[in-house]
């Protein structure tokens, strides 16, 4: 039997739902071993890049990307450019100039280029 449209959009809805409690619960637990690790090294902000030292270079790079959502999938990058790569995280590239750090690590994983084009 064939869904619905409306059965379609509401199993979206449901799943969603589960992703982001699943995304909540992922990121306690990741947030909890960060928090070991720092006390088990004595790791302080400035160690961590996250100082007023590093704050005024690198102040920008430290903050996450909001959350917003995304309407069209011609989405443009930061510089206005349409973003032909992102990953499950939402971290974009364009595919211009030099690949970025996110894109490289994957890449070196095992991923291919392919994984990662948007539609």
């Amino acid at each position: 039997m064939k869904k619905t449209y409306a059965q379609l959009a509401k199993q979206i809805e449901q799943l969603q739902q589960e992703a982001e409690k699943l995304r909540r619960q992922e990121m306690g637990e990741i947030i909890g071993h960060i928090r070991e690790a720092i006390a088990h090294y004595s790791l302080t902000a400035e160690d961590l890049g996250l100082g007023p030292k590093a704050a005024r270079g690198a102040k920008a790079a430290a903050k996450p990307a909001a959350k917003t959502r995304r309407k069209s999938t011609k989405a443009k990058t930061a510089a206005g450019r349409a973003v032909k790569f992102r990953d499950e995280t939402g971290r974009s590239w364009g595919g211009i100039g030099k690949r970025p750090q996110w894109l490289r690590d994957a890449l070196a994983a095992g991923k291919t280029l392919q994984d990662f084009a948007v539609q």
